[in-house]
């Protein structure tokens, strides 16, 4: 079994922890032996139990060991183990812009914002700026379990979960050691460490946790579209948590995170670096008694700066276009909720969360011998504040779930400024009439056991999405392609219907099947349009972002596995296909689009996994599917589809040090991530060996 890595702050937690547990030792050993025990404290970590009416949804479920015995030990591989779960591109956070790594689900299509939500113990984490996600603040061996749910309208977690919702939670006090670290050197001079510790106490416990990885990187641009300008693209990022969680009684827990990132990357040619930085704090309060509750408040802070060029038709000089050189964002928000005791059949959650966001950029473009001849400006900030009930009925072979929440939204203080860096008047001053408004989005499920190993499944939802900062007034620029911003864009909002069943025919055997439509009303996409409002010395593709009539997505997804004995057996074997049609509806200005395949969605991908453990040895072969797909909205560039090979092998030296080897895409397939306005195809990560060390012992 791979176990959990941590890293332990001894005289934090000292101070935090032993003088619960020395009073409560003193106070034992003062009362006489006749005295009734004090009831025990039991410390977990995370939030309020699922729901027993969760059982209606298309839910999966990635546990500890899968997290840990991955080919490339990010969080991004990992989620590729569900089907449908996708980033805008298929290129990882080594060599990806960070602004193309929103996730979504479903065939819904992105525009590099995030149209799933996702929350790390209870918190979102979407970029407050632009909605995508930093991988690298997550390291694998802080996360205990991950939970995926296909479809909308989350309700109790928060607005946003378009097209579903993907927790991330904190390894576990029975997943924790007082050290383990695991370090790897690999292809093109990489290295990947990471390391841990934690202090176990009755009334609580403390961890710290590290990563680090480097690389000289590979060359982003394919051998046949290379030119001079091209060159391999080196990575460095590193990440750091603390938590602690203390008991206060047997029944409440208070829990503390703080936690930091940053993320340095370069594209593959001179004025491509880019770099992010980050760091959140959170506390939570969950009380497990009579009547349950949780009590949430979170800050974040994210920092993002990147450079972009202009390439000549032969690839032989490249010029700054952009630079991009600070967009400071935050997020602040809360929740808070209780669970009134209505017996063992009903469950009830109600409450209320608020999420504010506010940020800018700042730019300098319009470069002339190569010195920047202008400076732009823009942000704004939203607000939602929402009410929330979801309950759940378990009446005989039927458990029923029913959800919904109203939020109520603002956008405020948007603005636009390009000004000359020589001095003078305006070129653009632009201010934004603020807007508001309100959304009413929920789930409905239905979930009948007729036989033990039969489950069937039918629900129902609807979700909503705010557009980011960015949508809304960020125009940028890539190579030779350049997108405007649009302040006038609407909400996104999804309807969807989805019916399945899940068989357990035999312990240890499970085979899910869901069929799914959805309908994505005002979905952002950037469209590609002949007349810019001005003229761009240099871009052959221009865009702008505009809300499309709709997107139309149905089809099926079927994930199974298989461990023998009841989970007993080292054998284990997991298996997840989604199958998507996806078709824009356009009309206006988005007719063109009508009736073609919205960007970045493939209409097959599979993920499968076959594995052996036995104690610290393992070893699992993953193959993956993606089908083709097409890097516009126009359909007319085309990314093949691509199957890879990963590797991973455990192999025990000593009591508490083991060997690992790691192979991502061991066939060295071409996985092709972008295809720029003058043909250049860029590709996702290729061959890459490990081999390290983990260590750790209890």
């Amino acid at each position: 079994m791979i176990r959990p890595v941590f890293f332990a702050l001894p005289v934090f937690v000292s101070a935090m922890l032993p003088a619960t547990v020395s009073s409560a030792q003193s106070a034992q050993s003062a009362v006489p032996q006749t005295a009734e025990p004090s009831p025990e404290i039991v410390v977990t970590g995370r939030g309020l139990a699922d729901a027993p009416g969760d059982r209606a949804y298309d839910i999966v479920t990635i546990d500890r060991d899968r997290i840990q015995a991955n080919a490339s030990n990010r969080l991004e591989s990992v989620l590729a183990d569900v089907a449908g779960l996708q980033q805008f591109r298929r290129s990882d956070s080594r060599s990806a812009n960070p602004t193309s790594q929103g996730i979504s689900l479903r065939g819904i299509g992105g525009n590099a914002s995030s149209r799933a939500l996702l929350i790390f113990d209870g918190v979102p984490q979407a970029d407050p700026f632009g909605g995508w996600v930093a991988f690298p603040a997550y390291a694998t061996g802080r996360l205990g379990r991950i939970r995926v749910t296909r479809g909308g309208g989350s309700g109790y977690q928060g607005p946003g979960a378009l097209a579903g919702t993907v927790e991330l939670e904190s390894a576990t006090p029975d997943q924790a050691a007082p050290f383990q670290g695991r370090v790897a050197y690999g292809s093109r001079d990489s290295v990947d460490a990471q390391g841990s510790a934690a202090l176990v106490r009755g009334s609580g416990f403390a961890t710290l946790s590290g990563a680090y990885a480097r690389g000289d990187g590979f060359t982003p641009t394919v051998e046949e579209s290379r030119g001079v300008v091209d060159r391999p693209a080196p990575y460095e990022q590193a990440s750091g948590a603390l938590r602690t969680v203390v008991g206060i009684g047997a029944k409440t827990e208070l829990q503390m995170n703080a936690s930091a990132f940053t993320d340095r990357r370069d594209r593959g040619s001179d004025f491509t670096d880019n770099k992010s930085e980050g760091a959140d704090a959170s506390v939570r309060l969950i009380g497990r008694g009579r009547w349950g509750y949780s009590a949430l408040a979170y800050l974040q802070t994210r920092a993002f700066a990147s450079s972009f060029n202009s390439i000549n038709a032969a690839r032989t000089t490249a010029i700054q276009s952009l630079n991009q050189y600070n967009t400071p964002a935050t997020g602040l928000g809360g929740r808070i909720e209780i669970l009134p005791p209505l017996g063992e059949s009903i469950t009830l959650r109600l409450g209320a969360d608020v999420r504010d966001v506010s940020g800018k950029t700042q730019e300098l473009y319009t470069f002339v011998n190569t010195l920047p001849t202008r400076r732009r400006e823009a942000g704004g900030s939203t607000t939602t504040t929402g009410v929330f009930a979801d309950g759940s009925v378990v009446a005989g072979d039927f458990t029923f779930s029913l959800g919904g929440r109203v939020d109520w939204w603002s956008i405020d203080g948007g603005y636009l400024s390009e000004r000359p860096l020589a001095g003078g008047a305006a070129l653009t001053n632009l201010r934004y009439a603020d807007r508001d408004g309100s959304e009413t989005t929920g789930r409905a499920g239905v979930a009948y056991q007729p036989v033990e190993a039969i489950t069937l499944r039918a629900a129902g939802y609807r979700g909503w999405r705010l557009p980011t900062l960015n949508e809304l007034y960020r125009p940028f620029r890539v190579g030779n392609d350049a997108t405007a911003a649009n302040a006038l864009l609407s909400p996104e909002r999804l309807t969807g219907v989805e019916g399945g069943v899940t068989l357990t025919p035999a312990p240890g055997v499970s085979i899910a099947a869901t069929y799914f439509y959805n309908r994505l009303k005002d979905a952002v996409a950037n469209v590609t349009t002949i007349t810019p409002p001005q003229v761009l010395p240099g871009v052959t593709t221009y865009r702008v972002r505009q809300n499309l009539d709709a997107i139309r997505a149905h089809g099926f997804e079927l994930d199974a596995s298989y461990r023998p004995n009841a989970g007993t057996s080292p054998f284990g074997v997991q298996a997840s296909w989604s199958h998507t049609n996806s078709k824009v509806a356009g009309s206006g200005i988005t007719a063109a689009l009508d009736g073609l395949r919205p960007a970045q969605t493939p209409r097959d991908q599979v993920s499968g996994t076959v594995d052996w453990q036995r104690d610290a040895a393992a070893l699992s072969l993953t193959v993956r599917h993606i089908g083709r797909q097409f890097d516009d909205d126009q359909n007319t560039r085309v990314l093949g589809a691509a199957t890879t090979l990963d590797a991973y092998a455990a192999l025990p030296i000593l009591r508490s040090l083991v060997a690992e080897v790691r192979g991502e895409n061991l066939f060295d397939e071409r996985v092709e991530a972008g295809i720029s306005g003058a043909n250049i195809v860029e590709r996702a990560t290729p061959r890459t060996i490990w081999v390290g060390l983990r260590y750790g012992g209890r």
